[in-house]
């Protein structure tokens, strides 16, 4: 990917299709489909080079006045939806209550059903790509993608798979929101702090925590106010007529 002349990659490092995902009776899910990436910026050049681009519909996961643009960059070309999954969360503080990546799933599971469900209902209701993304494309939209594929029937592996492979990315996707963590003499890229990385055992507790309903994520879903038949939908709009 071309960068800018301060060396910002001038495109998303972060994005990917998430087709091609096993299921556990061995279907795979359908491309074109649900895409995510960290977030797309005005003066991006470089679109990602993908069948299934530009997506029919946005979500934006950021929060609003404080990440995102005035004018999403896709406006012109995606029905672009606006879910600040974090927004509200933090108190009256402005203090972030989590210390840790499963705090902050928890958080987002316990505070932010709501907006997730939205996230839900919009993914169905869509005819054609949708994609997810936040700032980085690895904690709000983790969570979200997390929900969407399991609920699908998308292998346990495969889901984790996926989340960690943002790790991957991590150090691009700091060169876009320009954050370079200062790292102590001897210690290698790869020891970043937490909270800029993408460890299993973050998006297992919040898949355990979905997981533990009655019908599993599905039934998580049904419980903030999904309904049997967009279950249905989904699963058949990720996986393709059964």
């Amino acid at each position: 990917m071309a960068e800018r002349s301060d060396g910002v990659p001038n495109g998303l490092v972060n994005f990917r299709d998430l087709g091609g995902l096993p299921v556990e009776d061995g279907v795979t899910t359908s491309p074109g489909v649900l895409l995510r990436s960290d977030a797309p910026y005005h003066g991006d050049q470089d679109p990602p080079e993908a069948p299934h681009w530009p997506p029919r519909a946005v979500i934006d996961l950021r929060d609003t006045g404080t990440e995102s643009d005035a004018v999403h960059p896709l406006e012109n070309v995606s029905t672009v939806h606006r879910i600040p999954l974090l927004e509200g969360l933090r108190g009256e503080s402005g203090q972030d209550p989590w210390l840790t990546l499963p705090e902050l799933y928890g958080y987002i599971l316990d505070f932010a059903a709501k907006p997730l469900l939205e996230v839900f209902r919009i993914a169905v209701e869509t005819d054609g790509p949708v994609l997810v993304h936040c700032a980085a494309g690895k904690d709000r939209t983790g969570v979200a993608c997390a929900m969407l594929l399991r609920t699908a029937g998308v292998r346990y592996d495969a889901v984790v798979a996926d989340y960690v492979h943002t790790d991957r990315n991590m150090r691009q996707v700091l060169r876009r929101l320009r954050i370079e963590p200062e790292l102590p003499p001897g210690v290698d890229e790869s020891d970043v702090d937490e909270f800029v990385s993408a460890p299993t055992h973050a998006i297992e507790h919040a898949l355990e925590r979905l997981e533990s309903h009655e019908e599993g994520v599905a039934g998580w879903l049904m419980r903030h106010g999904a309904a049997p038949e967009d279950i249905r939908r989904w699963r058949e709009r990720l996986l393709g007529p059964r």
